[in-house]
């Protein structure tokens, strides 16, 4: 059976949401443009709404959080929750582990149909093995792995309690 070693704790994973939280924060400075946070899956909107908890401490715009879904037959096709509008607004899209940096490029297409303010991408455990040209901008922890090691993020309560890697 494949060892499994915790990356991150409850305790310390809430701390990087909370520095996340800030850093978007501190890139918004004194825009007043709308923020829309798009969790991936359900990992990533758990990621979005802790953030969120977080963000609305330290900012006065209009917050909204959104969830992506994906087909797992085809990535192209995609939705996401509520209303379609995102031009002119600033949007971080949340994954939970960055690998290859294919979903979060699948998951721009639907948003390139609109002319957003600003694009961001924030992960929080990003690996090493880029094959799309994607750069996450915000990072809650970069890891150098091996291509066999599997890294997984444990979500109960739609909290984030922990992230492991184990080698497969």
């Amino acid at each position: 059976m494949p060892e499994k070693n915790k990356l991150l704790t409850k305790e310390i994973a809430k701390e990087k949401l909370h520095r996340l939280a800030l850093e978007i924060a501190e890139n918004l400075e004194d825009d007043a443009t709308s923020l829309i946070l798009i969790g991936i899956k359900k990992n990533g909107l758990a990621i979005a709404q802790s953030i969120r908890v977080f963000l609305e401490r330290y900012i006065s715009i209009t917050l909204d959080v959104r969830e992506m879904t994906f087909d797992k037959q085809d990535l192209r096709v995609s939705n996401i929750t509520g209303d379609a509008d995102f031009s002119d607004k600033h949007i971080v899209l949340i994954d939970d582990v960055s690998n290859s940096g294919r979903t979060l490029l699948y998951a721009l297409k639907p948003l390139l149909e609109y002319t957003p303010k600003k694009i961001q991408t924030l992960v929080m455990v990003e690996r090493m093995h880029k094959l799309y040209p994607i750069h996450s901008d915000f990072v809650g922890l970069s890891i150098a792995t091996t291509q066999h090691d599997y890294v997984s993020l444990e979500v109960e309560d739609g909290k984030v309690v922990g992230a492991f890697i184990e080698n497969k």
